[in-house]
């Protein structure tokens, strides 16, 4: 008789006394899923998000002694952990502090102030003296009020880097795919970018999950992406044979893929790639390149030990570290120091891969900018990570343990969702001045003209799922949204790199806002671009946003020509994903089409057959043509579209019903299309052609 009662507790909001000790945890005692509606999160979730961070409000008298702790705390406290000083604007944390107090800041270069007043970018260290003798260290993280100013209007790629096969690609596309991309693009067609999926080392093991989006490591690159034969200890391997028949074999990969019809298989490539480089990793480096490998080692220093360290056991305990020998699950252990001793010739070989690997990284956008691209490479970070991978090992002390990333219940989806990702948690960040984000950030700009943060809001908040709850029983937690924008105003300034932003979606008031003022670029999809507030329809071309990458479409969403022609409602049918009668999604779906067909009509983007009866191909290059008209600094053209591809790369909401992830792109009869055979297709040509011309499509100026 007791479970209902059970289950009741189980839903009931949060108390007063636990809300406002929520509140000064930064965790969230409700939601709004629409600007007309407000939902409370329940006392179990954020009892079990403040548990996660440290604070038992378990019972009525835990939860008042934590409540008055924390007052006290912030009653006393001089500095919170983390402070941050735009240049040229006063700081906040420091006017509440009393009258005389002394400040003392020693730089990253180890010099010694007695004030804020002209220090340069940076994260230093803070000391306040109050009169009374209390004292606080702080990390100061002083940024720049903006990031590097967009280099006028570009256009570019967008392409999952996997998807694009060559003639010489080994079953997937590789950086030495990459490379001639950006070579060919930036030369013959004027692009200013490409954009890539996350580039992430992935969790070993058969099968690895495809999706770039839920890595092992966010810190460092996979070695799947080499291009083994631009290694040049390849040449002067011993075993020719051995690599010649690897050679044989990945080429019937590719031929499978590209002629069979097969999906691209990521594990059959790294299994013949990690043989190839054993045998190529035996080579003896030169001085130049041994100087060369022992530098990059010294840069990386800890994090990359404890990277290839993990790589190395778990090719002998598997890759769920959870599940290792209890010693070995703290990287931190005597356990864990003599198996990196037993392992150093796989720990050293895992190192020499990152090295191997950022090299082609750093080459592919050196080829870029060579070509003439102003941005080159636009790298991609994920939300989060695999919670049994190796940053969470590594770095376990900042991950939200038993915590999932994901997101609440709205109109689209009234389940909510779970990510799988554990969240940082955010009181742990601020204490050590955000040292893992920021040697992320610094990892991911050393090859990258610019940096696409998947789910931007995350800076902001993050919707956290207890482990064995459904998403619906998650809540809100925030995170130091101006420490986090100011660590990476201040790294992508130090590389000179632009920031974009995915903000579609749901987004919280005034985050764009916030991120605009910082410069980060947002993401406008045109099918989700209406006049929301007014009539509904399209949106014009005028009424877009500037701050923007503007694109007809994502590696979430159907290509063009599917959208246009309707085939991903018929899609969606065949794996019994529609909620509503298939005739009910048709009308829907070409209502949709219809209105932009009537706005690109009315604005003569419309070439074909006088604008009526127009191609699909036609209307492919009219709804660039409208991207161009928008003030969008950055407009991006979705690969695939340029040769017809009907397919999705992944499909939300599906597993095994659909081969996400594992498509090569295809022309509009589904045939796969390799690299070269896009470089010499009259359809992109074409399509480029009108980004490139632009012409009377450019918006007015000022626009």
């Amino acid at each position: 008789m007791t479970a209902p009662r059970e289950e009741a507790a189980h839903h009931q909001p949060p108390g007063e006394e636990l809300s406002r000790l929520a509140e000064l945890h930064g965790v969230a005692t409700s939601y709004s899923p629409s600007p007309d509606r407000t939902v409370p999160a329940t006392a179990t979730a954020v009892t079990r998000a403040l548990a996660v961070l440290g604070v038992d409000a378990s019972t009525p008298q835990a939860l008042r002694t934590a409540l008055a702790d924390r007052e006290r705390h912030l009653r006393e406290r001089l500095l919170p952990p983390t402070v941050v000083a735009w240049s040229g604007s006063p700081v906040p944390a420091l006017t509440a502090l009393p009258d005389g107090t002394r400040l003392h800041v020693t730089t990253e270069e180890g010099a010694t102030r007695t004030s804020l007043d002209g220090l340069p970018p940076g994260v230093h260290e803070l000391t306040a003296t109050a009169p009374d003798g209390r004292t606080a260290r702080s990390h100061l993280v002083v940024a720049p009020p903006r990031l590097p100013s967009v280099p006028g209007r570009s256009h570019g790629l967008l392409v999952q880097l996997y998807s694009l096969l060559s003639s010489r690609s080994w079953g997937m596309g590789d950086l030495g795919d990459l490379a001639e991309l950006t070579g060919w693009a930036g030369r013959d067609l004027g692009v200013g970018f490409v954009q890539v999926n996350p580039l992430h080392a992935a969790v070993p093991g058969t099968p690895t999950d495809p999706s770039p989006y839920r890595p092992s490591s966010r810190r460092f690159p996979d070695p799947v992406h080499l291009r083994v034969e631009d290694v040049p200890e390849y040449a002067y391997a011993d075993d020719q044979e051995t690599l010649r028949s690897l050679r044989e074999r990945a080429a019937r990969l590719r031929a499978a893929v590209l002629e069979k019809g097969e999906l691209i298989d990521r594990d059959a490539v790294w299994d013949l790639k990690r043989q190839a480089l054993e045998l190529v990793a035996r080579v003896p480096l030169g001085p130049g390149r041994q100087a060369a490998y022992r530098a990059f080692l010294a840069e990386q220093g800890q994090a990359l030990e404890d990277h290839a360290t993990w790589y190395a056991l778990a090719e002998v305990h598997g890759s769920d570290w959870t599940r290792w020998p209890e010693g070995l699950r703290d990287p931190r252990s005597a356990e864990t120091a003599r198996a990196r001793t037993e392992l150093r010739d796989r720990v050293d070989f895992h190192s020499r891969l990152a090295w191997l690997t950022d090299t082609q990284l750093t080459d592919a956008q050196r080829a870029a900018r060579e070509a003439g691209m102003a941005v080159g490479i636009v790298h991609d970070l994920a939300v989060g990570v695999h919670p049994e991978g190796a940053d969470t090992w590594a770095q376990q002390e900042y991950f939200a343990a038993g915590m999932s990333v994901g997101a609440p219940p709205d109109a689209f989806n009234a389940r909510g969702q779970d990510w799988g990702l554990p969240p940082w948690r955010p009181d742990r960040l601020a204490a050590c001045g955000y040292a893992p984000y920021r040697s992320l950030l610094r990892a991911l700009f050393r090859s990258a003209g610019a940096l696409r943060i998947d789910h931007v809001m995350g800076l902001f908040r993050l919707w956290w799922v207890p482990q064995g709850e459904p998403p619906t029983q998650g809540t809100y937690v925030r995170y130091d949204a101006e420490a986090m924008l100011a660590v990476l105003v201040l790294e992508a300034s130090r590389a000179g790199a632009m920031v974009i932003g995915e903000d579609l979606g749901t987004v919280e008031p005034g985050v764009r806002e916030r991120l605009r003022e910082r410069g980060v670029l947002g993401t406008s999809v045109l099918w989700f671009e209406r006049d929301w507030t007014g009539d509904g329809r399209p949106l014009p071309p005028e009424s877009w946003r500037a701050d923007c990458l503007a694109t007809a479409t994502t590696h979430d969403l159907p290509p063009t020509a599917a959208r246009l022609t309707g085939e991903h409602v018929e899609l969606r049918d065949r794996l019994g994903l529609l909620t509503r009668p298939l005739d009910v999604e048709r009308a829907e779906a070409a209502a949709d089409t219809a209105e932009w067909r009537e706005e690109l009509a009315r604005l003569g983007l419309l070439t074909g057959s006088g604008g009526s009866g127009s191609s699909e191909e036609d209307e492919v290059q009219a709804v660039h043509r409208f991207l161009l008209r928008t003030p969008a600094h950055m407009v991006g053209v979705w690969l695939p579209d340029g040769v017809g591809d009907r397919r999705p790369q992944n499909l939300p909401g599906t597993w095994d019903q659909y081969p996400n992830w594992r498509l090569p792109v295809a022309d509009a009869e589904g045939r796969p299309v390799t690299l070269e055979e896009v470089a010499a297709s009259p359809r992109m040509r074409a399509l480029m052609e009108v980004l490139r011309s632009r012409g009377e499509d450019a918006p007015p100026a000022g626009g």
